[in-house]
């Protein structure tokens, strides 16, 4: 039956990821993006070139090495480039799919595991993320492996699948404490199955953990990443309002945006009437008794009625989506939604479980209609600023830095390119797919009036200005100097420098420009150079 049920899964893989590749076709071959090109590529490219675990072409930062070394493999076989990055990517995000329809079917049946399975394929944050090298996606595919073996009580498969999570990224080993504190508090059969051995496959995980922080410390004198990196995502994030504002941030990621908003709203109301109609069914039998049965009886009645599914399976979902919502909310500089990947299979099976207590037309209803919604999330930007990685805006990002480095290959004379990065890497290192050669770049620490100050007017021929943040004609964030202050102090959130003041003090004339999708791409030349004019100062205010 084992085998049987691994042929199955292996099957439904395959089909997932032939899905998978026929949906992404259009972004197989695009370069790298941002975070991809800044860290994951460079430290796939030192396992693949010289079978470095720890990269020495990038900052090392302490993430565990399983994607590097999975990617630079592949490499090893197929040859090195975007289109075999992206499906090997893919490969993983449709084992993560596969495991929440496996969950699922463990759970509820099989209606409810296909709707949660193709919900979480098709939610804007996982559909991006899919084909992107970065660590979240290979995480969640793990930790919902390991959720499916402590549910089938195979302690062994847990160890091996929440091993491999904590391999794929660090931030996965608060599994274990989950883990163990739902087989604890659930009792697992009046603890008859919890022997030594059980405990031992439970906390087997963190060892793997300690192995690599060993070894990391061994190669580099650090136990987690270097300084600057511990300063940006621990020391500098530890503030109580910081906190705060994040873990709002993170509870709107993950309960409102993408169109979240619409299943969860289905859950909260197939939940209310579901508990409702359960206490007048309880209402009608005590008076038919003579009797009324106290608050709490009715609360446990209430719960086994409502959830009707594994409790480890509720206590594991409950648990993770709160170490991960506080996790993530007091560590980690960048507040990116990628980060709640993990933890997004088991959050959309368990709205879809609850949903499911509505007739079944209704229920069928709100999944079609949040499902055409998560699909228009892909295209749909919100009206705030927000990574471009979370929905499809990245590809138009890549799409404007392709034709920006064409042009700019062509550029006769080598200019000197005034640019910030991810535009600074591009342009110099082939690797990334933009250019075939090194181009002259003086690199920008940002786009923001203080990264300005220091350049001199002789230092470049041309400025490559790109739409590095999302900055809708709406912005509402922008509209409020509270919400501004409170972006600036906590988040180091502020707009780009108006080009009005850049083209005033550089003399500069715009020769280039292109659009997609609400973002730009503006290249100028550098008049100044021969000017004896005074130079015009970069006003203070944006």
């Amino acid at each position: 039956m084992r085998s049987r049920s691994i042929v199955f899964f292996l099957a439904l893989v395959a089909l997932v990821y032939a899905a998978l590749l026929a949906l992404h076709a259009p972004f197989l071959r695009l370069p790298y993006f941002w975070d991809e090109a800044g860290y994951y590529i460079p430290a796939a490219l030192d396992f693949y070139r010289h079978a470095l675990l720890i990269p020495r072409s990038t900052l090392t930062n302490g993430h565990t090495p399983l994607v590097p070394v999975y990617l630079g493999t592949l490499w090893h076989v197929f040859g090195f480039s975007p289109p075999v990055t992206r499906a090997a990517m893919l490969l993983t995000a449709a084992g993560a799919v596969a495991a929440t329809y496996a969950v699922g079917r463990q759970v509820a049946g099989r209606e409810v595991a296909a709707w949660s399975a193709g919900l979480l394929a098709l939610s804007p944050v996982f559909f991006a993320q899919s084909s992107l090298a970065h660590l979240d996606v290979t995480a969640a595919f793990f930790t919902t492996l390991a959720i499916l073996a402590l549910l089938r009580r195979r302690m062994p498969g847990f160890a091996v699948a929440a091993s491999l999570a904590i391999l794929s990224k660090e931030t996965a080993v608060v599994l274990v404490p989950v883990a163990c504190a739902a087989v604890w508090a659930l009792g697992w059969k009046r603890r008859r199955e919890l022997t030594p051995g059980a405990w031992w496959w439970l906390l087997a995980p963190t060892l793997v953990l300690a192995a690599w922080a060993a070894y990391f410390h061994h190669s580099t004198g650090l136990w987690a990443g270097n300084r600057e990196y511990l300063q940006y995502n621990l020391y500098s994030t530890l503030n109580p309002i910081r906190i705060l504002l994040t873990l709002l941030r993170r509870l709107y990621e993950l309960f409102i945006a993408g169109f979240n908003w619409l299943l969860v709203a289905g859950a909260a109301v197939a939940g209310w009437r579901a508990v409702g109609r359960r206490r007048k069914a309880v209402d009608s039998g005590q008076e038919a008794e003579g009797s009324r049965e106290p608050d709490s009886r009715f609360c446990r009645s209430a719960f086994r009625f409502l959830f009707s599914a594994d409790c480890l399976f509720w206590f594991l979902t409950a648990g993770l989506l709160a170490v991960y919502l506080l996790m993530l909310s007091a560590v980690g500089g960048a507040v990116l939604p990628r980060y709640l990947l993990p933890v997004m299979p088991v959050f959309y099976l368990a709205l879809v479980v609850l949903i499911w207590r509505l007739p079944k037309p209704w229920a069928r209803t709100i999944l079609t209609l949040a499902a055409a919604g998560l699909v228009s999330a892909w295209f749909i930007n919100p009206p705030s600023p927000f990574p471009y990685e979370d929905n499809l805006s990245y590809a138009d990002f890549i799409k404007l830095h392709q034709q920006a480095a064409e042009f700019l290959e062509d550029q006769p004379g080598r200019p000197r390119i005034l640019t910030a990065w991810p535009a600074s890497d591009e342009l110099v290192q082939p690797d990334l797919g933009y250019v075939g050669a090194p181009l002259r770049v003086v690199p920008l620490d940002g786009f923001e009036v203080d990264d300005f100050a220091p350049v001199r007017p002789d230092s470049f021929d041309l400025l490559y200005l790109y739409s590095r943040k999302w900055e809708p004609p709406h912005n509402w964030l922008d509209r409020s100097p509270w919400l501004r202050h409170l972006g600036k102090r906590y988040f180091d959130y502020s707009t780009q420098v108006q080009e009005r003041a850049l083209v005033i003090r550089f003399h500069l004339s715009l020769i280039r420009q292109f659009d997609l999708g609400g973002q730009w791409v503006r290249i100028y030349a550098n008049g100044g150079l021969a000017s004896d004019q005074p130079e015009a100062a970069v006003p203070a205010s944006i």
